[in-house]
């Protein structure tokens, strides 16, 4: 399959694109920003908001599907967010429409559901509970890849992404992570399960504490293999840690950050 990858040069990215192409996969990477050294295959500097650059790629290459990883990674101003995260997708999606390319799976994010009060395992029926205006733009870029899987039958699959990290770091980590190489296996079972429509997953590992139900990404092929379990015994615990225990989105829940959802000037 051959894959256009963006954000490759981030840190989910990177992964991404080299665990893909060891699965076979051919990867053509986009990113604001040139190829990193030591980088192969093609490469594109391109602003993904910019529709007509996102279009003369797919002039350029004849692809498969589409892995949106692209987009600020932090909180931001309420346009800001809704900029980098749904006119990115939409952007994309008018090329694959246009091309005839129907599978994207997209990098959404746990902030999506942020604010769902910790309980009980949260499952994909949620409502969407966006702690953050990045959360907020995650659950609006799934509502935009909805759309076109109804209005254009392309195949979207959202993962809302825990915490991608080398090894878990704190308490709430232990029940967020995903490791580099399940991150690889959720976007490998992604793009490979079989008329998934319209879909979410949550994007973590098989950690004894999870948070998220593992099932909606198992029934796409999804078997995880790590678990940050076994880090459990080097984390060392914070004053902080209740505080983020009390909604799934950790701090992104907490007053710190709260902001106006316009920048205006003094």
């Amino acid at each position: 399959m051959k894959v256009l990858v963006t954000g490759a040069a981030g840190s989910i990215g990177q992964v991404v694109t080299v665990g893909l192409a060891d699965r076979g996969h051919t990867v053509v990477g986009l990113d604001l920003v040139p190829q990193p050294d030591g980088g192969d295959g093609p490469w594109y500097t391109v602003d993904a908001t910019d529709a007509d650059a996102v279009a003369a790629v797919f002039e350029e290459e004849t692809l498969d599907a589409v892995v949106h990883l692209a987009g600020h990674p932090d909180e931001g101003s309420l346009p800001d967010s809704l900029t980098s995260h749904v006119v990115t997708t939409a952007a994309l999606l008018d090329a694959m429409v246009e091309h005839d390319v129907r599978r994207i799976v997209y990098a959404s994010s746990n902030h999506a559901v942020g604010r769902t009060p910790r309980s009980d395992l949260v499952g994909v029926d949620v409502r969407p509970r966006p702690d953050t205006f990045y959360g907020v733009a995650k659950v609006a870029a799934e509502a935009v890849l909805s759309l076109y899987a109804d209005r254009h039958d392309v195949d979207a699959v959202a993962c809302r992404i825990g915490s991608f990290l080398d090894r878990p770091e704190t308490v709430r980590h232990l029940s967020t992570w995903l490791s580099h190489d399940d991150c690889v296996r959720m976007v490998d079972a992604a793009l490979t399960a079989t008329a998934p429509g319209f879909a979410v997953l949550y994007g973590i590992s098989a950690n004894t504490r999870a948070w998220w139900d593992l099932e909606a990404g198992r029934a796409l092929g999804y078997e995880p293999q790590d678990d940050a379990e076994a880090f459990a015994d080097a984390i060392v615990p914070r004053p902080e840690d209740d505080a983020e225990g009390a909604h799934v989105g950790g701090p992104f829940a907490t007053g710190g950050f709260e902001r106006p959802a316009l920048d205006r000037s003094s």
